[in-house]
């Protein structure tokens, strides 16, 4: 292995140049050294803020270099028709594949990746952000470390506004002129043809947070998606609303094979600042609750509190208080800055994760395609009872 890993980025949009590029620019891990893109001048404008050396336009090309170890796939996608593609061609290549959410919209194919990668010794990771954060790390230690018990019961919340305003464009990239060879979202008006959008966007990610806390499989869900604002823009270039029917907001319950319990709500359109997760794990011996919302005051990005189940029913309501914990600079990585916004911030712990586990050329590879599968397989469920209105068992 080279002293450094060299990494090619797929990908020169907001999310990169916001959340990624600055991960990988900041280890002393490993170089960046190519960007591609469709759009040229947009890789231009990325090499050069960011001082790295070469642009590429064909994808493939990239991929199939033998001088890059690590393929970083960030590319718009809906439901896996890019992600999956660039992804299974990496693999084949031999590089080890940080992708973006989902990997492929049918799990049976993440599983199908994820024992390609296993069987060729690479590593993977998806861009699940937010079991990264500092808070929701040090909130999984404490777990294991009994901290509140057996954890039985977790409730899962996403709720931001950023297209609660229906003149916001539903496709968030910035077209110079109308796009005419895009797959539109959300066509048929069917309530149960609902297109999937919230539930696999931030939704996984909180998803994913609540699995690894409460330790279990779930056996069976029961979800209802909604779409609230139901006209809305859809390009940056257009003048009108049209009907978008697209899942703005879900909600479902699953139980656990040991019978916990286990709840989410995701939504895009409920007033919250960014990321806006928050997380609760209850045990039988206390609860610990993770918040990732940006203080608009303070411009704190995170916050994790405990409260002690453990107390004499004659005990003052000031003992069964959430108290805030201090979350250790050990949870950091070595790039952090203190002005970071959060997508900075929890993608860089997010990228460093990764390259450790990569350099250290152990067993530890979390955040995986094994991961996302359990996570996308969840979301198959419960669109499944959504659109046939019944629980579903797992596993499909």
């Amino acid at each position: 292995m080279p002293d450094k890993l060299r990494v090619g980025i797929i990908g020169a949009g907001r999310w990169s140049k916001r959340a990624h590029i600055p991960g990988w620019v900041r280890s002393d891990l490993c170089d960046l050294v190519v960007i591609c893109d469709q759009d040229e001048e947009l890789a231009k404008d990325a090499a050069k803020q960011f001082g790295v050396p070469e642009v590429m336009t064909d994808a493939e090309a990239m991929i199939r270099r033998e001088d890059i170890d690590v393929v970083d796939v960030c590319t718009r996608d809906e439901h896996g028709e890019s992600h999956e593609p660039l992804t299974a061609l990496a693999i084949e290549c031999g590089k080890h594949v940080l992708v973006e959410k989902p990997v492929a919209a049918d799990f049976h194919r993440v599983k199908e990746l994820s024992d390609l990668a296993k069987s060729k010794g690479l590593k993977t990771k998806v861009g699940l952000t937010f079991r990264y954060a500092p808070a929701v790390q040090y909130m999984f230690d404490l777990v294991r470390e009994g901290k509140i018990g057996t954890p039985w019961l977790f409730n899962g919340y996403e709720q931001n506004s950023q297209w609660l305003n229906p003149w916001y464009p539903q496709d968030k990239r910035l077209f110079k002129e109308y796009p005419t060879e895009l797959e539109k979202v959300g066509t048929d008006p069917d309530p149960r043809n609902i297109e999937v959008a919230s539930l696999e966007g931030y939704g996984a990610p909180t998803i994913d947070i609540g699995l690894e806390l409460i330790n279990d499989d779930i056996d069976k869900v029961v979800c209802a998606m909604a779409n609230l604002v139901k006209e809305r823009r859809r390009y940056n270039v257009d003048d009108h609303l049209e009907r978008i029917n697209w899942d703005d907001a879900d909600m479902w319950i699953g139980t656990t094979k040991k019978g916990y319990l286990f709840s989410m709500q995701s939504s895009f359109v409920t007033v919250g600042n960014y990321p806006g997760i928050t997380a609760w794990i209850y045990g039988d011996k206390g609860a610990l609750k993770a918040t990732l919302i940006t203080d608009p005051e303070t411009k704190a990005i995170q916050k994790l509190e405990y409260a002690d189940g453990w107390v004499t029913p004659d005990a003052d309501a000031a003992a069964v208080k959430y108290h805030e914990i201090e979350i250790p600079d050990s949870y950091w990585n070595p790039g952090h800055q203190p002005d970071d916004e959060w997508d900075t911030a929890f993608y860089g712990c997010l990228v460093q994760n990764f390259l450790e586990e990569i350099v250290s050329g152990g067993e530890k590879n979390e955040g995986n395609f094994e991961q996302s599968a359990r996570v996308q397989e969840l979301i198959n469920a419960a669109t499944l009872s959504h659109r046939e209105e019944r629980w579903v068992h797992l596993p499909l």
